[in-house]
Order: structure tokens, then C-alpha cells, then sequence
């Protein structure tokens, strides 16, 4: 099964990507998905993440406080790290076990959508890497418009990634998003023809 990694920066559309993906047949994981399924109530990471950031870090049904959380690691580069370091094992024992499952399920291809790839140095666990790009004022702009950032809340969050050019050098394959969503379909059905 070809194993291809799915990233990009902050609002490039990758979630755009994957429905399109699905809509097309192929299996899309999600490391968003997987990440909120890492910490759900009564996971180890859930227990070690309250441990590490105090009680004002679940609600009071107990799930996690994504928000404070957010607000935390946002502005301290080491409180991100540590949320990495118990999330991120965890979900890549969840994507192995979905990509186990894939190819016993006899699928061609996957694709594992995971928004820190290159971040996370993980180019080489794929046959090929496809990167969705949008220039960071176009980024910049959905962001302030889609999660009604303020223009420096959408900065820091752009500034915490490698910036977009450089995971376009780095992919086997670029997605430009600046243009209408048939654009989009038109690139990634070219792209999907040569698989």
C-alpha cells in the first residue's frame, strides 16, 4: 500500500484536501482526529496532561479545556513541546494501527493528514509527501475570518510552523489553494492520475 503523507500549513485547506480524497474513494486518517481520540477522558494522556497543566485544564465534565490549553502552549514554546510529547506517541501508535488495518483491508493507497509532518521530522515514515499551499496572507486571512483570530492570534499561529515555502520544497508534490475549489479538484484529480 503507498503510504503518502497529507500536510501543509495553518487554514492552506488541507481538511479541504482530505473530504475531496474521500469523496474519491481513498482512506484519509486524520492526526487531528487521532490527537482528540489520544486524550479522551480516561486515557494516560489525558491523566498526564492534567498533571502537567493543572486543573484549569479540564472542564468541568472533565474533558480537556482545549481553549485555556491552546492559550497555554501558544505562548510558551515549552508548554507546546511538553502537550507534544505526551499527545504525539500516542497518536502514532493510533495511525499505525489504522494503517495496519488499511492494508490488510487490501487498499492501493492511504493518506495520513497530519498537519505537523516536516515539524515532526517525519518524511521519511512515507512514500511520498503532498504538501497544500496558500500563500501566509491568504492563510492569514482565513484564519482571522474562519476562527476569528486577531491578526497577531493568526500570526503566532502561522509563525509556530515551518513556513509554507519550505514544506513546498520539501513535498514530492504541491497543492496550490489560492484559486476556487474547482482549481483544487482540477490539481488533485491530476495529481491522483498518477498514482
Amino acid at each position: 500500500m503507498k503510504w503518502i503523507g497529507l500536510t501543509g500549513g495553518i487554514a492552506t485547506g488541507k481538511s479541504t484536501v482530505s473530504r475531496l480524497l474521500r469523496e474519491r474513494g481513498y482512506p484519509v486518517i486524520d492526526a487531528d482526529v487521532l490527537a482528540r481520540d489520544a486524550v479522551q477522558i480516561g486515557t494516560v494522556a489525558h491523566s498526564k496532561i492534567v498533571q502537567a497543566f493543572g486543573r484549569d485544564s479540564i472542564q468541568e465534565n472533565g474533558e480537556l479545556n482545549r481553549a485555556r490549553i491552546g492559550e497555554v502552549v501558544f505562548a510558551d514554546r515549552s508548554k507546546l513541546e511538553l502537550l507534544e510529547s505526551i499527545v504525539h506517541p500516542e497518536v502514532r501508535r493510533l495511525a499505525l494501527e489504522k494503517k495496519a488495518d488499511l492494508e490488510a483491508k487490501g487498499h492501493a493507497a492511504a493518506f495520513y493528514d497530519v498537519p505537523l509532518l516536516f515539524e515532526k521530522n517525519m518524511e521519511s515514515l512515507f512514500d511520498s509527501v503532498v504538501v497544500v499551499s496558500a500563500t501566509p496572507a491568504l492563510q492569514k486571512s482565513r484564519l482571522i475570518m474562519r476562527n476569528a483570530f486577531s491578526p497577531e492570534e493568526a500570526d503566532r499561529r502561522i509563525a509556530i510552523q515551518i513556513p509554507i515555502e519550505e514544506k513546498a520544497k520539501r513535498g514530492h508534490h504541491v497543492i496550490q489553494n489560492h484559486g476556487s475549489l474547482a482549481d483544487l479538484e482540477k490539481q488533485l484529480d491530476a495529481y491522483l492520475a498518477t498514482l
